[in-house]
């Protein structure tokens, strides 16, 4: 009997062995589950006395678990967050109501430690009938509120620059519906921001672009990156505005469009200016043929006197008085073409038409106007033009603009003398110009910049630096390019190359 007593003493006390080890396996899974959590958690009991507190609050806080657990939560919270937060009465509402609370914003800063920001809510936790303990979950979101502060302040630096900026920035759908407007945007064009929002783009575009914006941003929508354009915008006066566009395309998270953004610049007064630097270049030119234009017109009145003073001779034969009146008029009609041709140059060439004409005829005069400016310089100056009629399809007055300034270029360039050469051949259908001088050079580094609009390697005021920028968009506006080639000390040889067309009929 004491035998089997015996064995089953031992079977009970190999069962409640194995219900301890489990029931202390579950303890160790559950506070391993618990200290995992990356919220703080506190269990407070209805005397406001701490039963648990996990890992995560301990680390946050610096302190120990002995520090914490059995400690009255005026002890472990400042006085200040206890009354400003009221924790203690919200804890004693959730043991009375037994309802959970929302979430708040708690802001601790633990001795020792930065300050930092929770989102607290408490929970009621029951064992019994009634509220046996409420669960104070925090969680740390110090990290994500100074993110935020960051975010909101770039949003903000980044809708000033916006604001700020003189040229309109607008956003738009894929559609073309304006998102935003900024405040250029609304002082360029008079319509506000509310009157725009949600409206097309193309609305406020001149008639005659619509058609070209809506297929240039559907190209850009699918394409993506970036393109340019000039689009008339209307203004709420009635009026409208010239404007350069910089259209790119918005991206979400996944890649996909989802707008446009447009970048405006307001072109009036720049395209007045440049008419106006166009003219100015063109009187500082005129300038400096005046002593050719006058040389060249003296020879003709020179004749035109002489033959007037034989005129007045009664006494000369009828052959020689013809002979007379012809050389009148051939001078007559030899300085009405020099006068012409400055006209022709001197006059606006906003509405230039194009028509076929003699481009060696038109190199001649150029260098005729600059030759007595080339001699009191002591410059040598060479023609070297084919016999023969050739024709480019043209403007004249432009074309005069470019050989001035090429000719006047290189005649600055040789200050002590040299020799100008000027020379043309035929190639591949197309004529192919060269004005060569043996003045100071151009550097090599300067070379790549002597197009550029305001470059120049004269002193300052006494040049435009548009001379060579203006010849590069007229010889390009007449299908041609311009090129340079120089050696410093050496020389500069400037080529000009122009499509020829069929000489159909004289001029």
């Amino acid at each position: 009997m004491k035998g089997i007593l015996s064995e089953a003493i031992d079977d009970l006390s190999d069962v409640l062995w194995e219900r301890a080890a489990a029931r202390k396996s579950f303890h160790e899974f559950h506070d391993l589950l618990v200290n995992a959590i990356p919220s703080s958690i506190l269990l407070v009991d209805r005397n406001l006395q701490v039963l648990f507190a996990n890992r995560n609050f301990l680390e946050k806080t610096f302190h120990g678990k002995d520090n914490i657990v059995g400690k009255r939560l005026s002890q472990v919270f400042p006085k200040v967050i206890l009354e400003e937060l009221g924790l203690e009465a919200s804890i004693r509402s959730v043991f009375d109501n037994g309802g959970s609370t929302q979430g708040q914003k708690l802001t601790y800063r633990a001795p020792g430690v930065p300050l930092r920001t929770y989102y607290y809510r408490m929970i009621p936790v029951i064992w019994t009938a009634n509220v046996d303990a409420v669960l104070l979950l925090m969680e740390d979101v110090s990290e994500q509120v100074q993110l935020s502060k960051e975010v909101h302040c770039a949003e903000r630096h980044l809708a000033s620059v916006v604001d700020s900026a003189s040229d309109i920035v607008l956003s738009t759908d894929n559609e073309g519906r304006i998102l935003t407007w900024n405040p250029a945007a609304e002082r360029i064009s008079g319509y506000r921001v509310d009157d725009v929002r949600g409206r097309s783009l193309f609305e406020y575009l001149a008639k005659e672009h619509r058609e070209d914006a809506k297929a240039f941003l559907s190209i850009l929508k699918f394409q993506g990156g970036s393109r340019t354009a000039d689009w008339v915008l209307l203004t709420a006066d009635e009026g409208s505005v010239f404007i350069s566009w910089v259209f790119s395309t918005m991206k979400d998270e996944a890649s996909q469009t989802t707008g446009l953004v447009a970048v405006g610049r307001d072109q009036t007064e720049r395209r007045k200016s440049e008419v106006q630097r166009l003219q100015r270049e063109k009187l500082t030119a005129l300038g400096v043929m005046a002593g050719g234009i006058a040389h060249e017109l003296r020879n003709p009145l020179a004749v035109c006197s002489s033959a007037a003073q034989f005129l007045m001779n009664d006494q000369i034969k009828p052959e020689f008085r013809r002979e007379c009146a012809e050389m009148i008029q051939k001078g007559i009609t030899r300085a009405s073409a020099i006068i012409e041709n400055v006209l022709t140059f001197a006059r606006p060439s906003d509405d230039a038409e194009f028509a076929p004409l003699d481009i060696l005829g038109v190199l001649d005069e150029m260098s005729r106007l600059v030759a007595y400016e080339a001699k009191i310089r002591k410059i040598e100056m060479v023609t070297d033009l084919p016999n023969e009629r050739l024709l480019v399809n043209g403007n004249r007055g432009l074309l005069q603009q470019v050989f001035i300034n090429l000719f006047l270029n290189a005649i600055k360039a040789m200050s002590m003398g040299g020799k100008l050469r000027a020379s043309a051949e035929c190639s591949g259908g197309e004529l192919l110009i060269r004005v060569a001088d043996t003045g100071c050079g151009i550097p090599q580094e300067a070379l790549a910049k002597v197009f550029d609009p305001f470059y120049t390697m004269l002193p300052m005021g006494t040049d435009t630096g548009l001379g060579l920028s203006v010849c590069y968009s007229i010889v390009k506006e007449h299908m041609g390019t311009i090129e340079v080639e120089s050696t410093a000390g050496v020389g500069t040889i400037l080529m000009v190359r122009l499509p020829l067309v069929a000489d159909e009929a004289p001029i």
